[in-house]
């Protein structure tokens, strides 16, 4: 038999570990790339207290670097928390899936990116569906962890802290996407002003 592929890409492209449908997924992405036209599905379980992720399977309709890059970031993120969220940012894992594979050349580095980036999909539709859920009296802050406003300004009062780290430490609220570092340090800002 002729390898078309170099020999760990090949060896994942025959035996992928986490190819399929992942039933009871709580977090889906889906991506695609105009380059070759393949789609990417990345379905994950993410334990909601503990925010780790539990399992993670993909499907799609790629070439092997595709097929062999989704399997091992499959592989990465389970059992890592979406609070350390520096050890999914894209640079790690593109790293780590290269230490595993090889390098990926210019004209395959599509297949890189459509897997990182499908993950990121599925991490904002994790967070999409927190917010849906929300049943609190006050706004949603943080959606990784569903911190509300009430907690944060209750956190800041009981605790004087001054700092969008501080309130991390305490709550984990802006650790994980970061996206509402901005809105804690404005619930920040108002609490200083109204009480100096």
């Amino acid at each position: 038999m002729v390898n078309f592929y170099p020999p760990k890409i090949s060896e994942r492209f025959h035996a992928p570990t986490n190819a399929g449908a992942l039933l009871g997924a709580n977090a889906v992405g889906k991506n695609a790339t105009f380059v070759c036209g393949a789609a990417l599905r990345i379905g994950m379980q993410i334990e909601i207290d503990s925010k780790e992720i539990l399992q993670a399977k993909f499907q799609t309709n790629g070439c092997g670097y595709l097929i062999a890059a989704a399997d091992i970031l499959s592989e990465l993120i389970e059992g890592k928390k979406i609070s350390d969220s520096k050890s999914l940012e894209k640079k790690i894992l593109q790293s780590e899936i290269e230490n595993k594979l090889g390098a990926f050349s210019k004209q395959r580095q599509h297949c890189m990116d459509l897997c990182l980036e499908t993950l990121q999909n599925a991490l904002a539709n994790f967070r999409a569906l927190r917010v849906a859920e929300w049943t609190g009296e006050k706004a949603l802050i943080c959606s990784c962890f569903g911190v509300s406003e009430e907690t944060i300004e209750n956190l800041i009062r009981i605790n004087s802290l001054e700092t969008v780290e501080e309130v991390t430490k305490i709550c984990n609220a802006g650790g994980g996407c970061g996206s509402c570092q901005f809105v804690i340090q404005e619930i920040l800002d108002v609490y200083q002003i109204e009480n100096s």
